[in-house]
């Protein structure tokens, strides 16, 4: 849906925001507040019904619910004495004073459909659904032209709030304008289903071969594979060698946590179980929610790093992220990594925290042939904004376009 006020337009679809003509960069959060404004034109938004909607429903500061507040009146062109979009009824709540126009955008697609033509980067993505066989419907899109990449991702992750992402939508831009790149968010994030907790690494597979087929890809294909799903990666080459031409692994493991040894189990000091418990989830105010970004992402700045929290808070509850950390953590594709015959890429952040170097080494010390590739980062994640960036995606489209 698209909402026009003022000389705003908020677009739902394509989760954009232009004022004058010119697009405005949006924090997550400040666009669920705007787009809650713009839904309900006239009417009184009570503290409540914003943390409900903004928030789902979390513990926030008020000093966090002030700053979006602030944030929206900016982009609106609004300020605390001249409120002539936005108004504050005091002790009360805020609302949308001007006059709101909406025009429909196009239908998103139902569950079944067929995949959509891929989109160029830059346009608008779509999208779409599918049922892996325990009925689990994992979302996914496609985006850019070319041999088809499938990426695989983390525990943390939206399609929509990616895709406008600062910190990764350069990263899938450049992925796009060689390959046709369909994403999914993995079962217990963004906009799948939540997770179970009898889900095992084999549902996760499944996972990964339904989006394949449901986005029309054929066989042997590249997958691309993040954090924990470099595991599913490695037993779907393992165990279906005719389906993979091409592995790349980001930061990747094997082994869960908890498959790590007992020292590296989930201890009471393990700081994302500190986070979880801290009622800071998503909350850029959040003190342990900043520590942990910063052991993450230490390359972020501080203004940088509140985006990233807010999209975490936004692609899952904090509940729900500890049941998939608790999957996740069982995860150990040992056993497969000798019967990979795929070509490999194995790329690791040297000075990554939470998954040591040598998580990454153990990979491409046992799966035959592989490349290892070590990046001068201290990121979790590649992030656009980290230099190491550039070069890293580089090597990865040279190895993907490799005969």
């Amino acid at each position: 849906m698209r909402y026009a006020f003022a000389d705003c337009l908020l677009d739902t679809g394509s989760y954009t925001f232009s004022r004058a003509g010119e697009a405005v960069r949006l924090e997550p959060q400040v666009f669920d507040l705007l787009r809650l404004l713009a839904e309900t034109p006239g009417q009184l938004v009570t503290r409540d019904r914003l943390i409900e909607a903004v928030w789902q429903g979390r513990i926030v500061s008020e000093a966090t619910i002030s700053a979006r507040i602030a944030a929206a009146r900016t982009a609106v062109g609004d300020t605390g004495k001249a409120q002539a979009v936005i108004r504050t009824v005091p002790r009360r709540g805020i609302e949308l004073i001007a006059p709101v126009r909406t025009e429909a955008a196009a239908d998103p697609a139902s569950p079944g459909d067929s995949p959509p033509a891929a989109a160029a980067p830059g346009t608008q993505q779509t999208i779409r659904y599918t049922t892996s066989p325990d009925g689990t419907m994992i979302a996914y899109t496609v985006s850019g032209t070319g041999p088809p990449l499938v990426m695989a991702s983390h525990h943390v992750t939206h399609l929509e709030r990616d895709w406008a992402s600062p910190l990764y939508r350069p990263i899938l831009d450049a992925l796009s304008s060689r390959h046709r790149l369909i994403r999914y968010d993995i079962r217990g994030t963004g906009l799948s289903d939540p997770a179970g907790t009898a889900d095992t690494l084999d549902h996760h597979l499944a996972d990964l071969r339904s989006v394949a087929r449901a986005a029309e890809v054929v066989p042997p294909y590249a997958v691309l594979a993040v954090l924990n799903s470099a595991a599913v990666a490695i037993r779907l080459a393992a165990t279906r060698p005719d389906e993979i031409s091409r592995l790349v692994l980001l930061e990747g493991y094997a082994r869960g946590r908890a498959m790590r040894g007992d020292d590296n189990k989930n201890r009471p000091d393990d700081p994302f179980i500190s986070l979880l418990q801290s009622g800071g989830w998503g909350d850029p105010a959040n003190g342990f929610m900043r520590a942990w970004v910063s052991i993450a992402a230490p390359g972020l700045t501080y203004d940088d790093a509140t985006h990233p929290i807010e999209l975490i808070g936004s692609a899952t509850r904090a509940e729900d992220s500890l049941k998939s950390r608790a999957v996740i953590d069982r995860f150990d594709a040992r056993p497969d990594l000798p019967r990979v015959t795929a070509a490999t890429l194995v790329s690791h952040a040297r000075n990554d925290t939470l998954h040591p170097l040598a998580e990454g080494r153990l990979i491409a010390a046992c799966i035959p042939g592989a490349a290892f590739n070590v990046v001068e980062s201290g990121n979790t994640l590649c992030l656009a904004p980290d230099p190491a960036s550039g070069p890293r995606i580089a090597t990865i489209l040279d190895f993907l376009a490799r005969p």
